[in-house]
This record gives C-alpha cells, sequence and structure tokens, in this order.
C-alpha cells in the first residue's frame, strides 16, 4: 500500500533564463514538471510511500521522465507507455520585476491525453492512504476529466489542488468542476488569486475560508497568500505559519506543489496542524531557494530549516 498516489500528466520543460526572452533565447534548460508529480516526488524525497499514475510516449524523453520520477523514489510501475504519443512541452520565460514570468504551452496528443480509465490500473488507488489531484487535469479534455473523476469514486481520501490554468478554461468552468468535487475531498488547495478568479472571493483569508468551508465540508483548506505566508482551516481553527524564512528566489516555478507535498507529507506523519502548516512553509521556500519544478531537498533540509540554520553544513 502507498502513503501517497497521484495522477496527471509531466511535461518537458524548456526554459529560457532570465533576462533573455523568447524571441532572443539561444538556448533552453531542460528539465521536467507537472503538478502532480512534483508533488509526489517531494513527498518520495521526504519518506513517503509515493506512486504516479499517468502515460508516457514509447520514446527516449518518455524514458528520461520515468527514469527521473523513479530516481526520486516514486513508483512509476502504473505509468502506461503509448506508442505514436509524444511528451507535452512547456517554455518557460523568466521575467525580471515588472515582466512576469510568463509560459507557453505545447501539449496537444500528448501520451497523457490518450489515456483513459480503462486503461488505469485503479488497484493503488483504492488501496492509498491518499491520492493527490489538480485542476490541471480536468482542464485538458474529457478523457482527463473522466480520470479524475473516477480517482473521486474510486479513492479512501482524496486531496485536491484547484490549481487554476487560464490558458486551459475559463473560471466558470473551474469553479463548476471544483464545486463538484470539493464537498469528497480530504484536502483542498488553492491560492489566494484562485480565490477570486475562480470562486469571486475577496477579503480576507478568514472570510474566503469560511465560504469556502461550506463548499469543502469535509475538508481542510489551505489557502496560499504568496508573501504573507498561508492559512489554513482544520478542526474549526485558523492556522497560519509560525516560521517565516527568508528567501533568496531562484526559481518560483512549483512552489506551490511543494507547499502541497509538505503539507500532506507532515500530515500523512502524523504531525499536528501546526506542524503541519510549518513544514508546508518551509518546504516551498527551499523550493523557491532551487532551480527547476522540483524541491529536491531531504527531511534534514527542512528540519535544518525550521530550526534556522545552519548557514553552512559541514
Amino acid at each position: 500500500m502507498h502513503d501517497l498516489v497521484t495522477l496527471g500528466e509531466v511535461l518537458l520543460r524548456l526554459a529560457i533564463p532570465s533576462p533573455a526572452r523568447f524571441e532572443t533565447a539561444r538556448q533552453l534548460d531542460v528539465q521536467i514538471g507537472g503538478a502532480e508529480a512534483n508533488v509526489a516526488a517531494a513527498c518520495a524525497r521526504l519518506g513517503l510511500r509515493t506512486a504516479w499514475i499517468s502515460a508516457l510516449p514509447d520514446n527516449p524523453w518518455g524514458e528520461r521522465v520515468r527514469r527521473e520520477l523513479a530516481g526520486h523514489g516514486i513508483d512509476c510501475a502504473y505509468v502506461r507507455t503509448l506508442s505514436g504519443t509524444r511528451l507535452g512541452l512547456y517554455f518557460l520565460e523568466y521575467g525580471v520585476a515588472p515582466r512576469p514570468v510568463h509560459v507557453l504551452y505545447d501539449r496537444r496528443d500528448s501520451a497523457f491525453s490518450r489515456l483513459t480509465p480503462d486503461a488505469v490500473d485503479w488497484e493503488p488507488v483504492r488501496r492509498a492512504r491518499l491520492v493527490h489531484v489538480s485542476g490541471v487535469t480536468p482542464a485538458l479534455g474529457a478523457n482527463a476529466r473522466a480520470l479524475v473523476e473516477r480517482v473521486f469514486d474510486e479513492a479512501a481520501a482524496v486531496s485536491f489542488d484547484v490549481n487554476y490554468r487560464a490558458a486551459l478554461w475559463p473560471p466558470a468552468a473551474a469553479r463548476a468542476f471544483a464545486e463538484s468535487v470539493m464537498p469528497r475531498a480530504r484536502h483542498v488547495f488553492l491560492g489566494r488569486a484562485e480565490a477570486q478568479t475562480v470562486f469571486g472571493l475577496d477579503g480576507g483569508a478568514e472570510s474566503v475560508l469560511e465560504v469556502l468551508a461550506r463548499r469543502a465540508t469535509k475538508a481542510t483548506i489551505a489557502l496560499l497568500q504568496g508573501e504573507e505566508g498561508s492559512t489554513v482551516l482544520d478542526g474549526g481553527r485558523l492556522w497560519r505559519p509560525t516560521v517565516r524564512h527568508t528567501v533568496h528566489m531562484v526559481d518560483p516555478i512549483g512552489a506551490g506543489d511543494a507547499y502541497v507535498g509538505g503539507y500532506l507529507w507532515a500530515t500523512l506523519r502524523g504531525r499536528g496542524p501546526q506542524e503541519a502548516v510549518d513544514v508546508a512553509a518551509t518546504v516551498a521556500a527551499l523550493k523557491c531557494s532551487i532551480w527547476g519544478d522540483v524541491a529536491l531537498i531531504s527531511p534534514r533540509d527542512v528540519e535544518d530549516a525550521l530550526a534556522g540554520g545552519p548557514d553552512v553544513r559541514r
């Protein structure tokens, strides 16, 4: 039995380091990334028994993804290999303020888009302590939406990250899907901007969480607030990080996934709400100091950061 099972697509990440732009780029940094796989990798590196369900092309790029994720400790035995398909891409341009980070997707006809519920072995989902999915997946099309709906039918407990992508679907569609699954979720994660864009919720964290709690009546709900930290509603109480990290921002992509991974790891390890919030904030901060989508961390990294040091590890 796995502690955590995730389901979703991985993309080849082609990044243009700042200050270059798409129109001036001469080289691309090659990595991989995907919301659910990022969460799985963080949890596996921290010691959870973790599996990832997906589909990959029958070519060297598919092999690279499988090897890389397995190298983080993820069980990839349930990943289908589909011939005649491709690995989706995303191109990443890093801006320097006031220019934002800019992302372009190229994922049409990817291997994951061909994955259907009938092609998935659902046994690990049924047996897992927790299954994690995100709002990216149902936005990818009918097959992908059916996969997420099946997860909620099969899993004993589900974690759901709203993870809104404006390039994939409009706010009304994202809201309709989220509201259809939130009543069955054990954990719900979303950002402050998503609360406003998808659900039309303004105001303070407490009032936003109060409204969301009426939609996700069984869930712990985490509202990620960027530089302002986060607020979690659990057991009728609000929890906020008691630690504040000074972060040298290297790469913000994947920070939300790292927060989710840290929170789920702490929770599945039996830590209380305050510890889980502090761990989640710490894992997210560590991720921001690391290039790439994945939080390349260990339990010792987390414990050292929570303790406030050391500046040099010898």
